[in-house]
C-alpha cells in the first residue's frame, strides 16, 4: 500500500468515527436533574425522600408525593364544530397560550411545596362532570400513533418539570377519547409509542398513569378495562425495561383490583365521592389490608373535595394515613375563567380564587414550600 493510499484509508476511517461520534451524540437525550424513585412507601428525588424530615401536626409527610390535577396542559380541539367553546374571554382558543400559561404557573406551583401534577395525553372532560363530550382532544391518532404538535407542548412541560424538581404523573388514556382508537392494536401502539418517546427524551423525572380511573365502563377496549389493566402496566414496565414506574387509577372510593395491585409500582386513589374524611382513612387501609397490596407507595391523584379551612379534610384524612394527595379542582358552568384546574380554557395561577388559595395555602404548611 502506497502511502497515499495509507492516507486516505486512515482520513476515510477518521470521517467514519466522527460521523458515528456525531449520530449518537445527537441521539443522546440532554442530561437530566431530577430522578425518581421509589423505596418501601416513599418516593425519592435524587435519592432523597421527598419532603425529608418534614412533619405536619405530629404526622410524617416524608416520602409523600403531593400533586394536583393539571390533565389539561397540552389540551386541544381538532373537532371544529367544538372548538370555539374554549375561547378565552378575552379571544379565540389557543392551544399554544394554554401551555405557555401552564409553564409560566409551575415555579409558582413548585415554590409552595408541590412536587407534581397529573397531565393527560387526553385530557379530562373541560366541561367538569356529566356533559356531552364531541370534542376531540387527543395525543394519539386513531392507529395508536403520536400527534407531534401534542408531543411538542408536552416535552415543554416536562423539560420544565424537570429543571423545577418535579414529577409529573402523566396520565395516558381518558375514557371520552380511549374510544376513538380503531382497535385494541391501536390502544398497544400507542403505549408502545409514548413509552419509547419517553425514554428516548431521556426523562427520569415521570411516573406513568395508564388510564384515569380504567374502570368506567366507557372505555370500549377491554384491555384498559380492570380485569385485563395489568396487561398494560407490564408491557410499560417490560418495554422500558422497569425504568418507567407505572400504575393506573379507578374511580373513587375504589380499591384497585388484585391483577393492577399486584404489578403496579405505586397505587393511585381517588377521592372523588368520599365527602367524609374518615371514609378516606378507611379507604386506605382497606387497601393495605388487601393481600395483593406489597408495601407500594399510596398516592390520591383526584380529589374533588376541599375545606381546606377546617381541622380535618380529604388531604389531611390521607396525609394521616401517609398517604400522597392530589386536588382535582373543576369549575362548575356557572363559575368564573378564574376557577378551576380543569375547566377549559384554565387561568393556571394557583392565586387565582379562593379555593386554589386554600389549596396551596395548607400544602405550604405542610411542606414548609420549597428553599
Amino acid at each position: 500500500m502506497s502511502a497515499i493510499e495509507f492516507f486516505s484509508v486512515c482520513l476515510t476511517l477518521a470521517i467514519t468515527l466522527l460521523m458515528c461520534a456525531t449520530r449518537s451524540d445527537a441521539q443522546t437525550p440532554a442530561a437530566r436533574k431530577t430522578k425518581v424513585a421509589i423505596s418501601g412507601e416513599s418516593f425519592l428525588i435524587n435519592g432523597r425522600p421527598i419532603n425529608e424530615g418534614r412533619v405536619y401536626n405530629g404526622m410524617k409527610i416524608e416520602g409523600l408525593l403531593f400533586n394536583s390535577r393539571m390533565v389539561q396542559g397540552i389540551f386541544d380541539d381538532r373537532n371544529a364544530e367544538t372548538r370555539e367553546l374554549w375561547n378565552y374571554p378575552d379571544g379565540a382558543w389557543d392551544p399554544d397560550r394554554n401551555t405557555n400559561g401552564f409553564i409560566a404557573a409551575m415555579p409558582a406551583w413548585r415554590d409552595a411545596g408541590l412536587a407534581s401534577f397529573t397531565i393527560n395525553l387526553q385530557g379530562g372532560s373541560p366541561y367538569g362532570y356529566g356533559n356531552p363530550r364531541p370534542w376531540w382532544n387527543s395525543g394519539f391518532n386513531t392507529d395508536g400513533s403520536l400527534d407531534p404538535k401534542y408531543l411538542a407542548r408536552l416535552e415543554r412541560i416536562l423539560d420544565r418539570a424537570d429543571e423545577l424538581g418535579m414529577v409529573p404523573i402523566v396520565g395516558l388514556f381518558y375514557e371520552a377519547q380511549a374510544m376513538r382508537f380503531d382497535n385494541e392494536a391501536a390502544v398497544c401502539r400507542a403505549v408502545d409509542e409514548i413509552t419509547d418517546w419517553l425514554l428516548a427524551k431521556g426523562y427520569t423525572n415521570v411516573i406513568v398513569e395508564i388510564a384515569n380511573e380504567c374502570n368506567l365502563k366507557g372505555f370500549a377496549h377491554p384491555i384498559i378495562l380492570p380485569a385485563r389493566a395489568h396487561e398494560l402496566i407490564q408491557r410499560v414496565k417490560e418495554r422500558s425495561k422497569g425504568r418507567l414506574l407505572v400504575a393506573t387509577s379507578y374511580t373513587g372510593g375504589t380499591v384497585p383490583s388484585d391483577n393492577v395491585l399486584d404489578v403496579e409500582d405505586f397505587v393511585l386513589l381517588h377521592g372523588n365521592g368520599v365527602s367524609d374524611p374518615n371514609e378516606i382513612r378507611k379507604l386506605v387501609e382497606r387497601t393495605r389490608s388487601n393481600p395483593h397490596y406489597h408495601g407500594q407507595p399510596i398516592v390520591f391523584n383526584e380529589d374533588d373535595h376541599y375545606d381546606f379551612e377546617k381541622p380535618d379534610n380529604n388531604f389531611i384524612a390521607a396525609v394521616s394515613q401517609h398517604t400522597g394527595w392530589g386536588l382535582f379542582d373543576f369549575r362548575k358552568k356557572q363559575e368564573a375563567f378564574d376557577e378551576g384546574f380543569q375547566s377549559v380554557p384554565c387561568n393556571w395561577s394557583p392565586d387565582s380564587s379562593e379555593r386554589k388559595r386554600g389549596f396551596f395555602k395548607l400544602l405550604r404548611e405542610m411542606t414548609g414550600g420549597t428553599k
